[in-house]
């Protein structure tokens, strides 16, 4: 290791759907944070690790800060709040194309409490059409916080994200690298399957079913007969029968290619064949229940 190795946390917040997660997972080249059109679909602080041969920065991609309406929406505010007094330096992404609302002014007032720096990136910028009610926007952000940095990118196409890169890399101290350099995240790759199988129903499923999926990764075992198949069982957790009965489609088409897409993709993750069991159940109102979020794998103190 060199001796002026650099190295620290950043956090990564923002409204929900503003990319964040697109941007995580085009930092590191590889998915590690699931990507939906509907907002919302990043549950827990997922830890996404870039190793050059002088620095090592961890990123904290946080959910999209919202006003709750259940306790799963309480537990994704404080998982982002508690991320802001741990970290060296805080990504605030914005949508370029979105006007400066009362969403931005909450998150703001969050960042007005804690003393580290704060980056606002303008996400998105190959949508603009209008630069003058961009720069308009740019005011109004700027004029209601001091931010260290601002930057203009497209976490899509990666325009610009080299100088985010850069201006992150010239606030951070000399420091350890806290994970071996070819680690990619700290999430299990349990995690990440389960993940992925809920980004494939997002994409899938109609707009009543996305926030009341889960899913949970009972089994991933080498086949007896075959110990290069990998058996993979895995449960979709719904709030209501209407919901499971979409999920699994008429004649069970809808599992089916669910299953498909998921299994596409953990393929490529894992390197290796695998067989995918998936199963769809009820646990009514599980999103408001605190023995359930335990059990489904949230944090233990919601």
């Amino acid at each position: 290791m060199e001796k002026d190795f650099k190295s620290g946390f950043v956090a990564i917040i923002g409204r929900p759907n503003v990319g964040k997660s697109t941007f995580l997972n085009y930092v590191l080249g590889e998915k590690i944070s699931i990507i939906s059109q509907k907002p919302q679909t990043t549950r827990n602080r997922i830890q996404g690790i870039y190793t050059s041969e002088s620095e090592q920065i961890i990123f904290i991609d946080t959910p999209g800060i919202h006003k709750p309406l259940h306790g799963l929406g309480e537990f994704m505010n404080k998982e982002a709040f508690v991320t802001l007094r741990d970290v060296e330096i805080i990504l605030y992404l914005v949508s370029a194309n979105l006007p400066f609302g009362r969403g931005d002014e909450f998150v703001i007032s969050l960042l007005k409490k804690v003393d580290t720096p704060v980056f606002l990136v303008f996400n998105k910028i190959d949508l603009i059409k209008d630069k003058g009610a961009l720069m308009e926007n740019v005011v109004k952000f700027t004029e209601s916080f001091d931010f260290s940095e601002v930057f203009y990118i497209s976490a899509l196409t990666g325009e610009n994200t080299e100088k985010v890169m850069n201006g992150i890399i010239s606030y951070l101290e000399p420091g350890p690298m806290y994970y071996p350099k070819n680690q990619k995240s700290n999430y299990p790759e349990k995690f990440i399957v389960g993940e992925i199988i809920r980004e494939k129903v997002l994409t899938l499923t109609a707009e009543e079913v996305p926030h009341s999926v889960a899913v949970v990764i009972e089994a991933m075992e080498a086949d007896d007969e075959n110990p290069e198949l990998l058996n993979i069982r895995a449960v979709i957790y719904v709030e209501r029968p209407s919901q499971k009965k979409i999920i699994i489609g008429s004649g069970g088409k809808m599992i089916k290619k669910i299953g498909t897409l998921a299994r596409q993709e953990i393929v490529m993750l894992l390197g290796q064949k695998i067989f995918l069991d998936l199963w769809v159940k009820v646990e009514k109102d599980w999103r408001n229940k605190q023995n359930v979020l335990r059990r489904l794998g949230y944090i233990a103190e919601i």
